[in-house]
């Protein structure tokens, strides 16, 4: 009988065998090329345009002085930042998913955003803190927002659906929090709040990439590790343990992996919305395959956003918006699409 659904199994060398999901290589493949092709096109994009092919020709060492200087020093990082908060989101949103088991457990609904805001608000308005600073401020705000809702989740386990009520809750409080302290700064850091809290990329360099990037190659190995325990545990907590998995250790080091992904990529770009959210259901439908679906959130995510500031920057005339505002109107129509489905499936 052949397999359904494209999955083959590779056998190997004393009888070992590898399940692999064809439709899913594909699209992870396909979605790798978007993220490169809509890289390419957003450096080429600017005051100075510059054709793909000079794009590219310059990344591999052989453009003039002057495209080297633009695309290496001032578009590269942008973009690199880009690609990696994405990416950070989309993983860490699919991870909050598959552990609630619910498709609205993202960092943005779950108040992780909105905890990172505040610990970069304190920095800003009550130390008029450094740029390095505010990164800091918003990954302590991010962690101890992460802690706070686990902790008042948990009862025996953490369960989904408390998790995500819960999420909710602490959400709304630190969006007070930071109204509060939005009407105590002072009209110059207040400005610079509003703009850090819609979500950019404007500005970025290489000391906002190499955090990122080193935290990248640090936590996605462990993630991806741990992801046949993750696909365990999505048919619930009894029968993980009876298949051997260590149901609260891996909750709890992929709940911590998902926060630190959050955390940092809030601090490298401000509060990017919805990104966490929909990458990883229009991965899981793209590839119409069962399961977290991790590797072809993370690409999803870098494609989305990078698209997405490409937008930003060509679609609205001379003004160019914050990527943020693009992301939060196209992340708005989807979560409300997702309600109404979910409501007709009687869901919620």
């Amino acid at each position: 009988m052949a397999p359904r659904g494209g999955v083959r199994a590779l056998r190997g060398p004393g009888g070992a065998s590898v399940r692999l999901d064809v439709r899913a290589l594909v699209v992870v493949v396909l979605l790798m090329a978007a993220a490169f092709a809509a890289s390419v096109v957003l450096i080429g994009t600017g005051d100075f345009p510059i054709s793909s092919g000079d794009v590219v020709r310059t990344l591999f060492g052989e453009g003039t002085a002057g495209q080297e200087f633009i695309v290496n020093e001032l578009r590269l990082p942008r973009v690199l930042v880009g690609l990696l908060v994405g990416a950070s989101l989309g993983l860490g949103g699919a991870l909050f998913q598959a552990v609630s088991r619910n498709p609205l457990g993202s960092p943005d609904v779950l108040g992780l955003g909105q905890g990172a805001t505040a610990g970069a608000l304190v920095m800003i308005v009550l130390f008029s803190g450094s740029a390095a600073q505010v990164t800091i401020g918003a990954l302590v705000g991010g962690l101890v927002t992460g802690a706070l809702i686990y902790l008042l989740a948990w009862k025996q386990g953490v369960h989904g659906y408390r998790l995500v009520l819960v999420g909710i809750g602490v959400s709304a409080v630190a969006t007070a929090v930071n109204g509060y302290l939005l009407t105590k700064a002072d009209f110059v850091d207040a400005a610079r709040a509003v703009v850090w809290m819609t979500g950019t990329l404007d500005g970025r360099d290489w000391n906002q990439v190499w955090p990122l990037l080193w935290l990248c190659l640090l936590l996605v190995p462990l993630v991806l590790a741990n992801a046949r325990g993750l696909r365990m545990m999505e048919m619930g907590d009894d029968v993980s343990h009876a298949l051997g998995v260590p149901v609260e250790r891996v909750r709890m080091l992929l709940l911590v992996s998902a926060v630190l992904l959050t955390a940092a990529a809030t601090a490298a770009a401000g509060p990017v919305s919805f990104v966490a959210l929909t990458a990883p259901q229009l991965a899981r439908r793209l590839t119409r395959s069962p399961g977290p679906n991790l590797v072809p959130s993370l690409f999803m995510g870098a494609a989305l956003l990078v698209t997405a500031d490409w937008a930003a920057q060509r679609l609205f005339g001379d003004g160019q918006l914050p990527v943020g505002v693009v992301t939060g109107v196209l992340g708005g129509v989807y979560l409300l699409w997702l309600l109404v489905t979910e409501r007709k499936a009687g869901r919620i």
